[in-house]
């Protein structure tokens, strides 16, 4: 029975996972989000962050246990996020958890946050077989080779912005609501994908690493040049959206290829992108390549993920020292 805690950014997450005979289950997960009160700053203050991780981590561990119908003495493992993530807010998550562990004198794990979201897809399963994990989030765009739990190399990420990051950025351009990406999402619905000739970047040297910053300042450019950008948010919207998922998907397909993959995973907070599912979905399907698509509840920052990292861990490695301190850099894999 393990209790696993998220707190790497802005939502404060517990969750509680068993491996059943059937595979992993997970009893019960909880997110206590901060949008609301970060949506008025226009992006996440680490300092408000932080306080509110503090003030809901313990109401939020005990509604966890309830809905499991467990006590806390019949926890067998704790587990928090280390990094990567702010500093301020992967503290309190880490330093709880470590509290609970040293209190009960049970083993404590500190998990990689990019290693959760890397196999969410198969928490149902309980197995990690090979294929090639991409991870598009806020925070970081990765491309991983997987052979099997903890056997990661890393084959492209972004040099710039993160493709979550550029949303929600330009999503400040088009003075959409934070975060952008769901409004970016929702405009591009009813706009022209090919309204707006935005680049896809083409990285000569590194054909599977991303960059999302010239698009957004070709963005920037073409609201400039517009009378009223208003009257063309949806155009703008979906060009926009269709430049980052064409090179996601493109490079996404031949990284497969080359490493000779059979399925491609998509999981992180972006993988929530219905336009981003299908466009993934039709051209691995093309290619006769399988796409494994995370949950919808473990997409954004959640604790199951977290919980299912930390439970793969409890069997492969022996438990981390409670002197494990936070990584606001953790790495996932060496190139």
């Amino acid at each position: 029975m393990l209790l696993a805690i998220e707190s790497s950014c802005d939502e404060t997450a517990v969750a509680i996972i068993r491996r059943g005979q059937n595979g992993p289950e997970l009893l019960s997960s909880l997110i206590s989000s901060q949008i609301d009160i970060h949506r008025e700053f226009g992006g996440v203050v680490p300092e408000v962050a932080c306080r509110n991780h503090a003030q809901r981590i313990r109401p939020l561990v005990e509604q966890a246990l309830r809905d499991a119908a467990l006590t806390l003495e019949e926890i067998d493992v704790f587990a928090a996020t280390r990094g990567p993530g702010l500093a301020s807010s992967l503290l309190v998550g880490l330093a709880y958890a470590k509290g609970l562990a040293l209190a009960s004198g049970k083993p404590f794990y500190g998990i990689n946050h990019m290693e959760g979201h890397l196999l969410s897809p198969f928490l149902a399963d309980g197995q990690i077989p090979p294929h090639l994990g991409l991870i598009v989030s806020g925070g970081h765009t990765l491309l991983i080779d997987v052979q099997a739990y903890g056997d990661y190399s890393l084959i492209g990420r972004t040099i710039d912005d993160a493709a979550g990051e550029a949303f929600d950025k330009v999503g400040r351009m088009l003075s959409l609501p934070y975060p952008g990406g769901p409004e970016i999402e929702k405009l591009a619905r009813s706009g022209d994908p090919k309204a707006f000739a935005f680049p896809r970047a083409q990285l000569k040297d590194a054909p599977f690493d991303f960059s999302f910053s010239g698009l957004k300042t070709s963005v920037l450019y073409q609201i400039q040049k517009l009378k009223n950008p208003q009257d063309h948010l949806a155009d703008l919207c979906a060009s926009f959206q269709a430049s980052v998922i064409d090179s996601l998907v493109t490079k996404s397909l031949k990284a497969a290829q080359k490493r000779g993959h059979q399925i491609i995973t998509l999981s992180g907070g972006v993988a929530c992108n219905r336009r981003l599912q299908d466009c993934l979905s039709e051209a691995a399907d093309q290619k006769g390549l399988q796409i494994r698509l995370t949950p919808p509840a473990l997409t954004t920052d959640n604790a199951g993920m977290i919980a299912f990292a930390a439970l793969l861990a409890s069997e492969k490695r022996p438990p981390d020292d409670l002197a494990t301190g936070i990584d606001p850099n953790l790495s996932l894999a060496k190139p």
